[in-house]
């Protein structure tokens, strides 16, 4: 959970601005993005294998220069 609390003399824009900074590092959005529709396990196994594939992928055209 984020908790914000205003710092003497900050105005409301800076204080927005601040809470988006902490949501976004929090990863709550990354995670209502997750959630927001239901994904078979299935579904699920295969993006991280195919996540995983492109970054072996990646690191062996990295390894060979």
């Amino acid at each position: 959970m984020v908790k914000l609390t205003l710092r003497d003399k900050e105005t409301a824009q800076e204080a927005v601005r601040r809470f988006r900074k902490l949501v976004e590092r929090s990863g709550i959005k990354k995670e209502i993005r997750i959630r927001e529709f239901y994904e078979k396990p299935s579904e699920t196994k295969r993006r991280a294998r195919l996540r995983a594939e492109r970054r072996a992928r990646r690191d062996r055209m990295i390894g060979r220069r």
